[in-house]
């Protein structure tokens, strides 16, 4: 089906663009949410008559999306999750909590504005994408952790992926060590074919 964009829309095109669309896309996603008009002689004279007002609109709109991008540009919000000893969430973060816990820090960010290009499933520092406008995307930071505690050292830079215990372990290992297990390997394995 072709349709007349009403505003930009990513990957499909800008104000005014007449394109190809599925027929299920046009009619469950853009004309209904008044995103775009079926492309036909009437609705070209419709869509001219009414362009500026469409594009003055669409300019408001802008405005007020990058004045709230200023404000959000660079937030971190912490999300406290269950997670294993080596950082795997049981679960994951989605659009959906990201939404929420930025609406409880101040600001108003609808499940459909958040960009994730694949599901939160680790603790740490991840950077997420908001889309305030067509023409607006923010980044921001997500801090996912296990606890508050957690939440502020990873903020400060710490790998909390780890257990501290294996960390201890490991820096503890000396060169001769790994050079005595290894010896200690080859006898295991020589001793039981000898008594064979």
């Amino acid at each position: 089906m072709e349709v007349i964009l009403l505003e930009r829309i990513a990957r499909l095109g800008q104000m005014g663009d007449v394109v190809r669309v599925k027929n299920g896309y046009a009619r469950n996603y853009l004309l209904p949410q008044g995103k775009a008009l079926r492309a036909n002689a009437e609705s070209r004279k419709r869509f001219e008559s009414e362009r500026t007002q469409l594009e003055a609109r669409n300019l408001e709109a802008r405005k007020e999306a990058e004045a709230v991008a200023e404000k959000l540009s660079g937030q971190s919000f912490v999300v406290i999750r269950q997670a294993g000893e080596t950082g795997q969430l049981y679960g994951s973060v989605s659009t959906r909590d990201i939404a929420e816990t930025a609406t409880a820090g101040g600001f108003t960010v609808e499940r459909r504005q958040v960009r994730l290009d694949r599901a939160i499933k680790t603790i740490g520092l991840h950077e997420v994408k908001i889309t305030l406008h067509p023409e607006v995307e923010v980044p921001i930071t997500m801090n996912v952790a296990r606890s508050e505690d957690e939440a502020g050292r990873q903020a400060r830079g710490e790998d909390l992926t780890q257990p501290e215990a294996l960390i201890e372990e490991v820096a503890e290992v000396t060169p001769e060590d790994l050079a005595e297990a290894a010896e200690g390997e080859a006898v295991a394995e020589a001793t039981p074919a000898e008594t064979a």
